[in-house]
């Protein structure tokens, strides 16, 4: 049985003049599922019905302008997505600054070059595909996290707040924003290890015994394992998370007795992150701590636990922690 054809994505063609519209039939047909209006309604009316991939916008016509028509598109959060690019006979360099702040992604004068045309929608398809595959990514690596918390009867929303602390954090010591972007989808996965740690163990409701501990020890290695060696990008980060999150500063930390900067940053960053959302958290074995109690436990481990540099920017970011924790807050 062969595989069903790949969807074509859907353009809308937006112009007053018939012309212009048959022209873009004549060069897009082939490539693209199209739909055409005529006036700024009927462009409303099917971009909020059928949700297009793009839409490609004339900015003089009657009634109704392009601009006005791409500014109640971005205004609403049904459409607010889709990527449009003017088509127009403008070409004062003003009209395209106006273009930009409307809210449109680029900006293509007629007469029409049909390579260019082409080249442009290529590219602004391949972007939303992008963000889509960003968007899937984040997803799943946040799912195999709720894996692991299931399975410590915790709450997917433990993974969820304390990536936020973590990018935060990460944000305030200075790392960019695709390594902050990095860290966030990272830190879900710090305890993946933990599905591979027995149940009569991992779920054991009273104190565990010294070689009990020694298994419970080995989930970081069990979850670098599992995510594997990357030499670059998300994935380097995520291994990074999952081996050393239980590294203490001050190298009596576990599962390497890493100390200081031997740790890796994300490492370091995601230890205060998980604690800290551990200990404001409610569990099976105790109530949350109120917020000052757990702001003194960090202060208590600067140097000991923790890197001093990184508590005190944490403690320095406290509104937007209650914003986190507010946001994300068990329900």
């Amino acid at each position: 049985m062969s595989p069903p054809p790949p969807r074509q994505p859907c353009v809308l063609a937006v112009d007053d003049e018939s012309t212009n519209l048959h022209l873009l039939r004549q060069i897009l047909q082939d490539r693209y599922r199209l739909m055409f209006a005529k006036d700024g309604p009927r462009a409303l009316e099917l971009a909020r019905k059928e949700k297009p991939d793009l839409i490609l916008l004339d900015v003089m016509m009657p009634d109704m302008t392009g601009y006005e028509v791409c500014q109640q598109l971005k205004a609403d959060p049904e459409t607010a997505g889709i990527p449009i690019i003017f088509v127009t006979a403008l070409t004062d360099p003003g009209d395209e600054v106006d273009a930009f702040e409307a809210g449109a992604v680029d900006f293509i004068t007629k007469p029409l070059n049909p390579a260019v045309v082409k080249a442009r929608l290529k590219l602004h398809l391949s972007l939303v595909r992008m963000e889509e595959l960003r968007a899937t990514r984040l997803q799943i690596v946040q799912r195999l996290g709720l894996a692991a918390e299931y399975k410590d009867n915790e709450t997917g929303l433990h993974v969820i707040r304390m990536s936020h602390y973590a990018r935060l954090l990460g944000e305030a010591y200075g790392l960019d924003e695709q390594a902050a972007d990095d860290l966030f989808v990272a830190a879900p996965m710090h305890d993946i290890g933990k599905i591979g740690i027995p149940d009569r163990i991992l779920q054991k409701p009273a104190r565990l015994e010294p070689e009990e501990w020694d298994v419970m020890r080995t989930h970081p290695t069990i979850g670098a394992s599992i995510i594997g060696e990357h030499e670059s990008g998300m994935l380097k980060v995520a291994c990074e998370v999952a081996l050393c999150h239980h590294e203490k500063w001050d190298g009596s930390g576990y599962p390497r007795g890493l100390k200081g900067k031997e740790i890796p940053l994300a490492g370091r960053i995601v230890a205060v992150a998980d604690v800290f959302d551990a200990l404001t958290s409610v569990r099976p074995y105790k109530p949350a701590w109120p917020l000052e109690e757990a702001c003194d436990w960090l202060r208590a481990q600067r140097g000991l636990h923790f890197q001093p540099e990184l508590v005190d920017l944490f403690l320095e970011r406290l509104p937007a922690i209650k914003e986190i924790m507010e946001r994300w807050a068990e329900r």
